[in-house]
């Protein structure tokens, strides 16, 4: 299909054809992107506020931990489905030496306390209101996630969610915590 035959037709089948088109693009930048963030390299450290004024937290002190750490917004269908997941991998899994950082990207962080509030989350809630975080781990998705092995290294990159995911975080968490 080319975009002289696609103008051609009817209206109706134009704007859909051009949908069409519009997507196939998008999905051949996507799939040809290249992630900043990519299995075996080292996780960059960084350092967030916690939410609730918590004290902030640094990646680098969860060392020797398997760490994931979870991009989202309250904006984001699939982030507001994924949480009770990961809460419950959270639960789980954490004192076995699992750490889970859900980093907000919101401006708002009374709306994000409040969704997250509402979704009962009990891991720690970072706060990326300058993006600074998202931008060096190349978030393009939400949510991303990314899986750290005790040694610091990414191990795992999850871009979006659908239901099941969580299934596979779970092999990929119990494969790094032994």
């Amino acid at each position: 299909m080319n975009i002289t035959s696609v103008l051609r037709r009817p209206r109706a089948g134009r704007a859909r054809s051009l949908r069409l088109v519009a997507c196939a693009a998008f999905a051949i930048v996507a799939g040809t992107a290249s992630s900043a963030i990519a299995p075996a390299t080292a996780a960059p450290d960084f350092t967030l506020h916690a939410m609730g004024g918590g004290a902030n937290l640094r990646l680098k002190e969860q060392r020797g931990r398997v760490v994931m750490v979870n991009f989202w917004a309250t904006w984001c269908g699939p982030c507001r489905q994924e949480m009770p997941q990961l809460n419950r991998l959270y639960e789980k899994y954490k004192s076995s030496g699992f750490v889970l950082l859900g980093v907000n990207v919101d401006d708002d962080v009374a709306k994000a306390a409040e969704v997250a509030a509402k979704l009962g989350v009990t891991f720690p809630v970072l706060l990326d209101t300058e993006k600074t975080v998202s931008k060096l781990y190349d978030v393009s998705t939400m949510p991303s996630t990314m899986i750290i092995d005790r040694d610091g290294r990414v191990r795992y990159v999850h871009r979006g969610y659908l239901a099941g995911y969580e299934d596979n975080y779970e092999k990929q968490i119990r494969e790094l915590l032994k």
